[in-house]
């Protein structure tokens, strides 16, 4: 049993969910997440498990307001533990064999300066709404009633007068503005999109 608060699961001493429960729940955004900054499927894989038994124990002594924030900082620390141990080894190799370091410096910076708490920032939801607002009228209409109203391309084609070549041209066109726009924010958005 869980309670709600606002959208939020609270979960504490008396009030717990199953560890199976919090790997069907969780496991996969970890997982990606760690992997978006790893890039080691087998590592994503212990540090979103290692990470997911630290909050059940967390959670068995403490109440937990928003537990997949709390998890990514677990996960997100985790990572920059494997990075910066990876920069280690590669400066090691590098010496010996003077090879550069790669883009381990990078990443560490990146999921050092990421906070799970902003995750769901105003910000996202400013861009998505600017560039949406950007977009040609048909464009914007057609990526509407794709993603948000779920109508499949055939009707929308029929509600417009368009092709199907054309209602995917639209939408392909919408995609193409959102990922530009969102760029530095691809690795956490996958985590909801899943």
């Amino acid at each position: 049993m869980m309670n709600m608060v606002n959208g939020t699961i609270l979960v504490g001493k008396s009030n717990r969910l199953n560890l199976e429960k919090y790997y069907q729940l969780y496991y996969k955004k970890a997982y990606l997440f760690a992997k978006s900054y790893v890039r080691d499927q087998y590592v994503a894989e212990d540090i979103a498990s290692d990470a997911l038994v630290k909050l059940w124990v967390i959670m068995g002594e403490n109440e937990i307001r928003h537990p997949l924030t709390f998890l990514l900082s677990i996960v997100k620390n985790k990572s920059i533990d494997f990075l910066r141990h990876e920069v280690i080894r590669q400066e090691a190799l590098a010496k010996m064999s003077d090879v550069g370091m790669g883009g381990g410096n990078a990443r560490i910076s990146a999921l050092g300066s990421c906070e799970p708490e902003n995750i769901y920032s105003k910000e996202i939801e400013y861009i998505i709404r600017d560039t949406l607002n950007a977009l040609p009228d048909r464009t914007r209409n057609v990526f509407l009633m794709s993603r948000y109203q779920n109508l499949p391309k055939g009707e929308i084609a029929k509600r417009l007068n368009f092709t199907s070549k054309g209602v995917e041209y639209h939408i392909i066109k919408a995609l193409k503005s959102l990922r530009v726009n969102l760029k530095d924010y691809l690795p956490v958005l996958c985590l909801f999109f899943l």
